[in-house]
């Protein structure tokens, strides 16, 4: 199961407490995933489509429970790609449907045989806190998705209305987040990015086990990329190490083929022993070695001070 199909699958079993809230995730996901039929001059009905059994049995309890009408359901087999089965909702009775759709504020009549449709987000539904979260969620479950968040974080919604989907967006930054909206293929997405805001998200609509999932992956990464960084800066600085020593090395040697090491002052030559007989010791480990010892940037001094008389050797020589 997709982390997007658990997250739906939970929010579906959000129990429904009352009617204003059942009535505004209702208004969410009919204009997420409404379809309205016209049969006839006198006659229209309302079909929903969905392939997860969680939002099909949603959609059904929120009209039996809102109006104790006559709700069919009916599931096909998807012949193509996953053969998943489809359900499909539908609410025949024409009385019935535009008793809902005038509830939740799509249609506006204007006489008996003429209505026009609205988008907009009515005010009244969304007037309390609880609703507006309520009105998320079943946008959510109408249109919306999560990406696995091991691979990246992304949630979104998709709506065929500019003015829905501006509205949508409005909504949700009223929770104090900043979603933003783009054009994609004549669809309206409203997304967010961000792993943070994304678990306040969830929060909101009430999906508190995908959020704690989610929150777990987000450890889990932290973890990981800290362990990368840390490793890779350990990486980088032994690598360091290696080539300075490398370097010292190769003046020290350098030194002892033209002049010998004894020609050193006594503290540059005791230093120059030590680094050819521990190749692979650190600065700070070499100073403790001394006798007295000292510290990192004293031993980094007199590796400057041996590499200098390296240059004047080689300038003297004309290499």
């Amino acid at each position: 199961m997709s982390f997007s199909s658990f997250t739906k699958n939970e929010l579906s079993r959000i129990p429904i407490k009352n009617k204003c809230c059942a009535k505004a995730e209702l208004a969410a996901i009919v204009r997420m995933n409404g379809i309205i039929q016209i049969n006839g001059k006198n006659r229209m009905s309302l079909k929903f489509a969905t392939e997860n059994a969680a939002i099909a049995r949603r959609i059904f309890s929120l009209l039996k429970a809102m109006y104790n009408t006559d709700v069919d359901v009916m599931v096909r087999r998807n012949k193509q790609l996953k053969k998943n089965n489809n359900y499909l909702i539908v609410v025949r009775n024409t009385r019935s449907t535009k008793k809902i759709l005038e509830d939740i504020g799509l249609i506006r009549t204007n006489g008996d045989d003429y209505f026009q449709v609205d988008y907009k987000i009515p005010q009244d539904i969304i007037n309390k806190r609880c609703c507006k979260r309520s009105f998320i969620r079943g946008a959510f479950l109408g249109g919306g998705s999560i990406s696995n968040p091991e691979k990246t974080y992304h949630l979104e919604f998709v709506t065929t209305n500019e003015e829905h989907g501006k509205e949508l967006s409005d909504l949700i930054n009223s929770f104090g987040l900043s979603s933003k909206i783009v054009l994609r293929k004549e669809n309206f997405v409203i997304y967010l990015k961000e792993g943070e805001q994304i678990v306040d998200l969830l929060n909101i609509m009430g999906a508190h086990l995908a959020l704690l999932k989610l929150e777990d992956i987000r450890v889990l990464k932290d973890v990981r990329n800290n362990i990368n960084r840390i490793v890779n800066c350990e990486t980088a600085n032994l690598s360091k190490t290696i080539d300075a020593s490398l370097r010292q090395i190769e003046n020290i040697e350098y030194i002892d083929r033209i002049i010998g090491l004894e020609k050193l002052p006594k503290n540059l030559s005791d230093l120059a022993y030590l680094r050819l007989e521990h190749r692979d010791a650190s600065l700070k480990e070499l100073g403790a070695m001394l006798n007295p010892p000292v510290g990192k940037s004293g031993v980094n001094h007199r590796f400057r001070r041996i590499e200098e008389i390296v240059d004047n050797l080689k300038k003297e020589r004309g290499s």
